[in-house]
């Protein structure tokens, strides 16, 4: 390939739509183009990076026995309807009707389809167990589309969905995939952590998320060095306290007191002189058609995910003023578990070590000092409603857990029979007898993954490729494009690699060497070969290894096998 009959229009500046370093330099590369909010074009290297993933993840699904077949994007709502979720996944399902008024929806996952086809074409036992994947476009109109190709309206995924005939069979097959993700994404370069993770809109029981790790990373994991135990924020568990011992626990008289123009937890402890774990904090959520108070300790936030979980409500979100103040009888800011009428009340198991307390009065301007639940208010039920914070002990062996960011490049669930149920997917089994498929699925975001290997691999200079993903091995640069022993040396380099298998490209422009250098940075190919003067005087080329930076002088007759071996050493670590 010619760099000068190559699509590849690079940038020296920053996008102003570029919001993070991956969809920054996505764009100064070349490798990408937006259409509209959260819909973006791939241009030539970029989508070689793309099907490069795509390889390895049909290599590494082929290999544990999946079968890959493509579903249609376009879906009726009666699917989603049998399955119960046409309601509740929200306002990212794409929904549309057709010229006959009937409801569709663009796929944002595949249950329902898959589920559709395994129920009409599996009947026996026999068939199973079975897996299916695809990798396809899918579609979820995000609230606010942002960081190019990490969080878009429409994204290119890998889906899997595995079909058993009995839990221990979909502990295998969950196995086999947790396996396949790990080769998958130490074949793409890049260094992951597998998590403990919520099931969230896919439901199930258990799943686990593989995160990229990079300091920019939009999720948050804890997890603990002493027992590799790990989950993403959301999961998380923060495990109950220990019992104050009795002695501690001498509650003193309610005291109401005067607290003007407080308005956040750090001012009430100044403003009153105590440690902020002694403050309570009550919230007021809307969970579906009902509002509920939770309380937390004054320097801890609430989960919200778990706090979903435990309501089992659709939509949860903090309650509007006009509500709060109705129930409170008090402005925001001033709400309290003591004589909170109206509502359930919701705590972490926090507050019942949170002895003489200090908590909003359900009155403006005002808070009452020496709270206390046993005697002063009463909980529907005491949980984990926290989000973890550093130094929390770890729930498995009690040391403390740190917190690192990352990228959620795949997510895989153990759905068990909550699609094959609803949707009557059964098979008959050894003796004749009816029962329900215990599913699995399975998802990699093709393109998040290539951001993310990014986001892990960059430079002030730009992409830094790992090699089994970058769009070519080695870029050949000869000096002058118009100099014909040059350029026949670099097309002989070229010719000798692509015989060899090493992916290539010629930097053929007529442009100076230096703006040659800083694409060839920029783009990040592994290798970069100089073909100049020295190459025609004295049978020497100049070559540089992008991620180390080290540059070397190599000669004509061991440049070939030199390079070759660098190439299918990096490709065969991976």
């Amino acid at each position: 390939m010619k760099m000068s009959q190559l699509l590849m229009p690079t940038l020296r500046e920053a996008p102003a739509e570029a919001e993070i370093m991956s969809h920054n330099l996505m764009l100064r590369a070349g490798l990408i183009r937006k259409l509209a909010a959260g819909v973006y074009s791939f241009l030539p290297l970029g989508y070689r990076v793309i099907k490069k993933i795509e390889n390895i993840v049909r290599e590494e699904m082929d290999r544990k026995g999946a079968q890959e077949l493509l579903l249609p994007a376009l879906q009726p709502a009666e699917l989603w309807q049998d399955s119960g979720r046409w309601n509740v996944y929200g306002k990212e399902l794409m929904r549309l009707k057709d010229r006959h008024d009937r409801d569709f929806c663009l796929g944002p996952t595949h249950e329902e389809v898959i589920t559709d086809l395994v129920r009409r074409e599996v009947k026996s036992y026999k068939q199973l167990p079975l897996n299916l994947y695809q990798i396809q476009t899918k579609f979820r109109d995000e609230i606010r589309p942002r960081f190019g190709l990490m969080r878009g309206r429409e994204f290119i995924m890998k889906d899997a969905y595995s079909f058993d005939y009995s839990r221990e069979g979909l502990d295998e097959s969950y196995e086999k995939m947790y396996e396949a993700y790990c080769n998958i994404f130490k074949r793409c370069g890049l260094v992951y952590r597998a998590v403990e993770a919520d099931t969230g809109a896919i439901g199930g029981s258990d799943s686990h998320e593989f995160m990229v790790m990079a300091e920019t990373g939009e999720n948050e994991i804890v997890h603990c060095a002493s027992c590799h135990y790990a989950a993403n924020m959301e999961k998380a568990v923060c495990a109950a306290p220990q019992e104050l011992d009795a002695a501690s626990q001498e509650m003193l008289p309610l005291e109401e007191v005067k607290t003007p123009d407080i308005h956040t937890i750090e001012e009430l402890s100044e403003f009153l002189n105590i440690n902020v774990e002694q403050t309570i904090k009550t919230l007021l959520y809307q969970a579906d058609d009902e509002v509920v108070a939770v309380l937390v300790r004054g320097d801890r936030e609430v989960n919200e995910i778990k706090l979903k979980n435990m309501l089992g409500c659709i939509e949860l979100y903090l309650a509007e003023t006009e509500i709060v103040e109705k129930i409170t009888n008090a402005a925001v800011g001033f709400a309290g578990p003591v004589n909170l009428s109206g509502v359930k009340v919701f705590a972490d198991y926090e507050i019942t070590n949170v002895i003489n307390g200090i908590a909003g009065a359900n009155k403006t301007d005002y808070h009452l000092k020496n709270v206390n639940f046993k005697r002063d208010f009463q909980v529907e039920a005491f949980c984990d409603l926290r989000l973890a914070t550093v130094d929390d002990p770890c729930p498995h062996c009690g040391n403390p857990v740190a917190i690192t960011r990352g990228i959620e490049v795949g997510h895989i669930f153990k759905l068990g029979t909550k699609y094959s149920e609803a949707m009557n997917a059964t098979y008959l089994d050894e003796n004749g007898k009816e029962k329900v498929c215990t599913m699995g699925c399975y998802g990699i975001g093709i393109g998040r993954t290539a951001a993310a290997a990014i986001e892990q691999n960059n430079d002030d200079k730009g992409i830094i490729w790992p090699m089994p993903i970058a769009p070519f091995h080695v870029v050949i640069v000869p000096i002058k494009a118009n100099d014909r022993e040059i350029m026949d040396i670099a097309d002989n380099i070229y010719q000798s690699f692509s015989e060899k298998g090493i992916e290539a490209i010629i930097d053929d422009r007529k442009e100076r060497p230096g703006v040659k250098f800083n694409d060839a940075d920029l783009i990040g190919f592994p290798i970069r070969i100089v073909v100049g003067k020295k190459s025609v005087n004295e049978g020497k080329v100049e070559v540089k290894i992008r991620k180390s930076g080290e540059e070397w002088e190599e000669q004509l007759d061991q440049v070939i096998p030199k390079i070759i071996s660098l190439v299918q050493a990096d490709l065969e670590m991976k």
